[in-house]
Protein backbone atom coordinates (compact mmCIF):
# COMPACT_ATOMS: atom_id res chain seq x y z
CA UNK A 1 0.00 0.00 0.00
CA UNK A 2 1.23 3.18 -0.68
CA UNK A 3 1.14 6.04 1.65
CA UNK A 4 0.46 10.23 0.92
CA UNK A 5 0.18 12.80 3.84
CA UNK A 6 -1.56 15.87 3.79
CA UNK A 7 -0.40 19.24 5.65
CA UNK A 8 -3.95 20.45 6.43
CA UNK A 9 -3.32 22.34 9.44
CA UNK A 10 -0.43 24.98 10.24
CA UNK A 11 -1.04 25.78 14.04
CA UNK A 12 2.54 24.94 15.21
CA UNK A 13 3.91 25.98 18.58
CA UNK A 14 5.89 28.92 17.17
CA UNK A 15 2.89 30.24 15.50
CA UNK A 16 2.80 31.34 11.50
CA UNK A 17 6.66 32.44 11.49
CA UNK A 18 7.34 28.53 12.53
CA UNK A 19 5.64 27.36 9.09
CA UNK A 20 8.96 27.67 6.94
CA UNK A 21 10.95 25.29 9.22
CA UNK A 22 8.16 23.11 10.23
CA UNK A 23 6.93 22.57 6.21
CA UNK A 24 10.35 21.74 5.58
CA UNK A 25 10.92 19.57 8.25
CA UNK A 26 7.72 17.53 7.34
CA UNK A 27 7.95 17.44 3.78
CA UNK A 28 11.80 16.11 4.44
CA UNK A 29 10.54 13.71 6.41
CA UNK A 30 8.63 12.68 3.85
CA UNK A 31 10.91 12.07 1.73
CA UNK A 32 13.51 9.86 4.19
CA UNK A 33 10.09 7.84 5.14
CA UNK A 34 9.75 6.87 1.16
CA UNK A 35 6.18 8.62 1.05
CA UNK A 36 4.53 8.60 -2.82
CA UNK A 37 3.08 12.30 -2.17
CA UNK A 38 2.73 15.61 0.03
CA UNK A 39 -0.76 17.12 -0.17
CA UNK A 40 -1.60 20.91 0.75
CA UNK A 41 -5.12 22.68 0.97
CA UNK A 42 -6.06 25.38 -0.35
CA UNK A 43 -8.52 27.29 2.05
CA UNK A 44 -9.07 31.31 2.46
CA UNK A 45 -8.99 30.56 6.35
CA UNK A 46 -9.69 27.09 8.13
CA UNK A 47 -12.86 25.18 7.89
CA UNK A 48 -13.48 24.18 11.13
CA UNK A 49 -17.48 22.46 10.31
CA UNK A 50 -16.28 19.19 10.32
CA UNK A 51 -12.65 19.40 11.15
CA UNK A 52 -12.60 19.50 15.55
CA UNK A 53 -8.89 20.39 14.72
CA UNK A 54 -9.69 23.35 13.24
CA UNK A 55 -9.87 26.55 14.37
CA UNK A 56 -10.59 30.05 11.57
CA UNK A 57 -7.96 32.08 13.61
CA UNK A 58 -5.67 29.67 12.19
CA UNK A 59 -2.67 30.57 9.66
CA UNK A 60 -3.42 28.84 6.26
CA UNK A 61 -0.62 29.45 3.99
CA UNK A 62 -0.98 29.83 0.34
CA UNK A 63 -0.93 26.21 -1.31
CA UNK A 64 1.11 27.14 -4.52
CA UNK A 65 3.64 29.46 -2.78
CA UNK A 66 3.60 26.70 -0.35
CA UNK A 67 4.04 23.93 -3.23
CA UNK A 68 7.04 25.99 -4.69
CA UNK A 69 8.91 26.32 -1.68
CA UNK A 70 8.59 22.23 -1.09
CA UNK A 71 9.40 21.82 -4.39
CA UNK A 72 13.09 23.06 -3.53
CA UNK A 73 13.20 21.47 -0.60
CA UNK A 74 12.58 17.95 -1.63
CA UNK A 75 13.39 15.39 -3.92
CA UNK A 76 11.18 12.88 -4.34
CA UNK A 77 7.73 12.75 -3.40
CA UNK A 78 4.71 14.52 -5.76
CA UNK A 79 3.80 17.52 -4.90
CA UNK A 80 -0.44 18.69 -5.14
CA UNK A 81 -3.52 20.39 -3.90
CA UNK A 82 -5.44 18.30 -2.51
CA UNK A 83 -8.16 19.26 -3.51
CA UNK A 84 -8.16 22.79 -5.51
CA UNK A 85 -11.55 24.22 -5.13
CA UNK A 86 -12.11 25.35 -8.90
CA UNK A 87 -14.28 29.09 -7.32
CA UNK A 88 -10.85 30.34 -6.02
CA UNK A 89 -8.66 30.25 -9.10
CA UNK A 90 -9.68 30.87 -12.56
CA UNK A 91 -8.84 27.80 -14.81
CA UNK A 92 -5.85 29.51 -17.09
CA UNK A 93 -4.10 30.83 -13.49
CA UNK A 94 -4.27 27.40 -12.31
CA UNK A 95 -2.94 25.22 -15.08
CA UNK A 96 -0.23 27.45 -15.11
CA UNK A 97 0.53 27.00 -11.47
CA UNK A 98 0.41 23.52 -11.93
CA UNK A 99 2.80 23.55 -15.00
CA UNK A 100 5.39 25.91 -13.17
CA UNK A 101 4.96 23.74 -9.96
CA UNK A 102 5.77 20.71 -12.85
CA UNK A 103 9.23 22.29 -13.83
CA UNK A 104 10.49 23.86 -10.91
CA UNK A 105 9.68 19.80 -9.21
CA UNK A 106 11.42 17.90 -11.87
CA UNK A 107 7.84 16.58 -12.72
CA UNK A 108 6.88 15.70 -9.41
CA UNK A 109 3.25 17.88 -9.44
CA UNK A 110 0.20 16.61 -9.37
CA UNK A 111 -2.98 18.61 -10.44
CA UNK A 112 -5.72 18.00 -8.05
CA UNK A 113 -8.80 19.82 -8.27
CA UNK A 114 -12.46 19.33 -6.99
CA UNK A 115 -15.70 21.37 -6.98
CA UNK A 116 -15.05 22.59 -3.50
CA UNK A 117 -17.48 22.30 -0.50
CA UNK A 118 -18.18 23.57 2.85
CA UNK A 119 -19.30 26.75 3.67
CA UNK A 120 -16.47 29.07 2.96
CA UNK A 121 -16.42 28.31 -0.41
CA UNK A 122 -20.55 28.43 -1.26
CA UNK A 123 -20.66 31.69 1.33
CA UNK A 124 -17.72 34.02 -0.10
CA UNK A 125 -17.67 33.10 -3.57
CA UNK A 126 -21.30 31.77 -4.95
CA UNK A 127 -24.36 30.26 -3.79
CA UNK A 128 -24.83 27.07 -1.64
CA UNK A 129 -27.20 24.63 -1.44
CA UNK A 130 -27.11 22.11 -4.37
CA UNK A 131 -26.98 25.25 -7.21
CA UNK A 132 -23.76 26.15 -5.83
CA UNK A 133 -22.46 22.59 -5.89
CA UNK A 134 -24.17 22.48 -10.10
CA UNK A 135 -22.15 25.43 -11.13
CA UNK A 136 -18.91 24.26 -9.11
CA UNK A 137 -19.12 21.12 -10.34
CA UNK A 138 -19.67 22.97 -14.10
CA UNK A 139 -16.40 24.68 -13.74
CA UNK A 140 -14.45 21.99 -12.57
CA UNK A 141 -16.05 19.79 -15.81
CA UNK A 142 -14.58 22.95 -18.21
CA UNK A 143 -11.30 22.94 -15.95
CA UNK A 144 -11.03 19.09 -16.72
CA UNK A 145 -11.93 20.07 -20.81
CA UNK A 146 -9.16 22.85 -21.03
CA UNK A 147 -6.83 21.04 -19.25
CA UNK A 148 -7.02 18.55 -21.35
CA UNK A 149 -6.94 20.15 -24.37
CA UNK A 150 -3.51 22.01 -23.20
CA UNK A 151 -2.26 18.86 -22.46
CA UNK A 152 -3.23 15.95 -24.48
CA UNK A 153 -3.38 12.53 -23.44
CA UNK A 154 -0.10 11.56 -24.66
CA UNK A 155 0.96 14.48 -22.18
CA UNK A 156 2.76 16.05 -24.99
CA UNK A 157 1.60 19.91 -25.72
CA UNK A 158 2.30 21.95 -28.57
CA UNK A 159 3.50 25.50 -27.28
CA UNK A 160 5.97 27.69 -28.45
CA UNK A 161 8.53 26.22 -25.27
CA UNK A 162 8.40 22.55 -27.07
CA UNK A 163 7.02 19.30 -25.41
CA UNK A 164 5.01 19.67 -22.14
CA UNK A 165 4.59 17.28 -19.85
CA UNK A 166 1.05 17.12 -18.42
CA UNK A 167 1.13 16.45 -14.61
CA UNK A 168 -1.68 13.39 -13.67
CA UNK A 169 -5.08 14.80 -12.90
CA UNK A 170 -6.24 13.44 -9.59
CA UNK A 171 -10.17 14.54 -8.93
CA UNK A 172 -11.75 15.11 -5.01
CA UNK A 173 -14.58 14.21 -4.82
CA UNK A 174 -17.18 11.43 -4.26
CA UNK A 175 -20.74 12.95 -6.16
CA UNK A 176 -22.50 10.02 -8.03
CA UNK A 177 -24.47 12.27 -10.70
CA UNK A 178 -21.43 14.68 -11.70
CA UNK A 179 -18.08 14.58 -9.65
CA UNK A 180 -17.63 10.92 -10.41
CA UNK A 181 -18.64 11.11 -13.96
CA UNK A 182 -15.88 13.58 -14.31
CA UNK A 183 -13.13 11.21 -13.18
CA UNK A 184 -13.83 8.62 -15.00
CA UNK A 185 -13.68 10.16 -18.42
CA UNK A 186 -11.08 13.04 -17.50
CA UNK A 187 -8.77 12.05 -14.22
CA UNK A 188 -5.57 10.02 -13.62
CA UNK A 189 -6.51 9.96 -9.96
CA UNK A 190 -9.33 10.36 -7.11
CA UNK A 191 -9.45 10.87 -3.88
CA UNK A 192 -12.53 9.65 -1.72
CA UNK A 193 -13.36 10.54 2.03
CA UNK A 194 -13.25 8.05 4.62
CA UNK A 195 -16.87 7.48 5.92
CA UNK A 196 -17.03 5.57 9.08
CA UNK A 197 -19.76 3.58 8.20
CA UNK A 198 -17.49 0.05 7.57
CA UNK A 199 -16.84 0.71 4.38
CA UNK A 200 -20.16 0.65 3.02
CA UNK A 201 -19.87 4.39 1.53
CA UNK A 202 -16.27 3.75 -0.02
CA UNK A 203 -17.68 0.16 -1.29
CA UNK A 204 -20.80 2.34 -3.23
CA UNK A 205 -18.78 4.75 -4.27
CA UNK A 206 -16.18 2.69 -6.13
CA UNK A 207 -18.85 0.47 -7.64
CA UNK A 208 -20.31 2.96 -9.16
CA UNK A 209 -16.97 4.90 -10.50
CA UNK A 210 -16.22 1.44 -12.49
CA UNK A 211 -19.68 1.82 -13.59
CA UNK A 212 -18.93 5.35 -15.09
CA UNK A 213 -15.51 4.21 -16.54
CA UNK A 214 -17.08 0.67 -17.97
CA UNK A 215 -19.58 2.75 -19.81
CA UNK A 216 -16.68 5.05 -21.18
CA UNK A 217 -14.40 1.86 -22.23
CA UNK A 218 -12.30 2.41 -19.34
CA UNK A 219 -10.98 -0.28 -17.21
CA UNK A 220 -11.21 1.16 -13.01
CA UNK A 221 -7.99 -0.07 -12.67
CA UNK A 222 -6.30 2.48 -14.55
CA UNK A 223 -7.49 5.34 -11.88
CA UNK A 224 -5.71 5.37 -9.16
CA UNK A 225 -7.86 5.23 -6.53
CA UNK A 226 -6.54 6.71 -2.71
CA UNK A 227 -8.75 7.29 0.20
CA UNK A 228 -7.94 10.70 2.91
CA UNK A 229 -8.02 9.17 6.50
CA UNK A 230 -7.53 10.64 9.82
CA UNK A 231 -5.15 10.07 11.89
CA UNK A 232 -5.01 10.14 15.99
CA UNK A 233 -2.42 12.45 17.49
CA UNK A 234 -2.22 9.48 19.90
CA UNK A 235 -1.97 6.69 17.63
CA UNK A 236 0.24 4.16 17.71
CA UNK A 237 2.49 2.57 14.56
CA UNK A 238 0.15 -0.76 15.53
CA UNK A 239 -2.94 0.69 15.51
CA UNK A 240 -1.80 3.17 12.39
CA UNK A 241 -1.24 -0.03 10.46
CA UNK A 242 -4.56 -1.55 11.34
CA UNK A 243 -6.39 1.23 10.67
CA UNK A 244 -4.90 1.31 7.12
CA UNK A 245 -5.41 -2.38 6.63
CA UNK A 246 -9.17 -2.19 6.64
CA UNK A 247 -8.66 -0.33 3.48
CA UNK A 248 -7.33 -3.58 1.49
CA UNK A 249 -10.52 -5.31 1.72
CA UNK A 250 -12.20 -2.65 -0.48
CA UNK A 251 -9.19 -3.23 -3.04
CA UNK A 252 -7.56 0.34 -2.32
CA UNK A 253 -3.69 0.24 -2.42
CA UNK A 254 -3.27 4.03 -1.63
CA UNK A 255 -4.14 6.20 1.72
CA UNK A 256 -4.06 9.56 2.42
CA UNK A 257 -3.18 10.18 6.15
CA UNK A 258 -4.27 13.30 7.24
CA UNK A 259 -4.04 14.58 11.19
CA UNK A 260 -5.76 16.00 13.59
CA UNK A 261 -3.47 19.39 13.84
CA UNK A 262 -0.57 19.83 12.23
CA UNK A 263 2.68 17.36 11.55
CA UNK A 264 4.46 16.88 14.94
CA UNK A 265 7.59 14.99 15.25
CA UNK A 266 5.69 12.65 17.18
CA UNK A 267 3.46 11.50 14.99
CA UNK A 268 5.57 11.64 11.59
CA UNK A 269 7.92 8.96 14.03
CA UNK A 270 4.65 6.80 14.08
CA UNK A 271 4.13 6.97 10.38
CA UNK A 272 8.31 6.22 10.31
CA UNK A 273 7.52 3.29 12.62
CA UNK A 274 4.30 2.35 11.06
CA UNK A 275 5.69 2.52 7.12
CA UNK A 276 6.93 -0.72 6.44
CA UNK A 277 4.07 -2.81 7.74
CA UNK A 278 2.32 -0.36 5.70
CA UNK A 279 3.49 -0.90 2.71
CA UNK A 280 3.73 -4.27 2.73
CA UNK A 281 -0.07 -4.57 3.03
CA UNK A 282 -1.34 -6.51 -0.17
CA UNK A 283 -4.12 -6.27 -2.21
CA UNK A 284 -6.89 -8.55 -1.99
CA UNK A 285 -7.60 -11.87 -4.69
CA UNK A 286 -9.35 -10.83 -7.29
CA UNK A 287 -12.75 -12.50 -6.08
CA UNK A 288 -13.10 -10.55 -2.92
CA UNK A 289 -12.68 -7.12 -4.84
CA UNK A 290 -16.56 -5.16 -5.17
CA UNK A 291 -18.40 -6.38 -7.99
CA UNK A 292 -19.96 -4.15 -10.20
CA UNK A 293 -23.74 -5.55 -11.08
CA UNK A 294 -26.37 -3.79 -13.11
CA UNK A 295 -24.27 -1.67 -15.30
CA UNK A 296 -26.83 -0.98 -18.01
CA UNK A 297 -29.25 -0.22 -15.58
CA UNK A 298 -27.63 2.29 -13.67
CA UNK A 299 -29.07 6.05 -14.22
CA UNK A 300 -27.83 8.81 -12.37
CA UNK A 301 -30.43 9.88 -9.75
CA UNK A 302 -32.97 12.73 -10.33
CA UNK A 303 -33.05 13.48 -6.39
CA UNK A 304 -30.97 16.86 -5.64
CA UNK A 305 -27.38 15.48 -5.21
CA UNK A 306 -24.46 17.38 -3.58
CA UNK A 307 -21.06 17.33 -4.81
Amino acid sequence: MRISINVAHHAWPEGPKGSAAQVERVVAAADEIGLDSVWVADHLRQEVRDDPAGSPDEAVLEAYETLGSLASRSERVRLGVLAEATAYRSPGLLIRAARALDALSGGRARLGIGAGYGRLAAGTLGSGGSAGNAGSAERTGELLRLAHELWPEDGRGGGASGEERRPPVLVGGTGDARTLPLIARYAEACDLLDVPDGGATLRAKLDILAVHCRKLGRDVSDVDTSVSTLVRPDATADELVAHCAAFVDYGLDHVVLVPAGPWTRRTLATLAAAAPAIRALGGPPPETLPKVTQLDAYRMPAARVLV
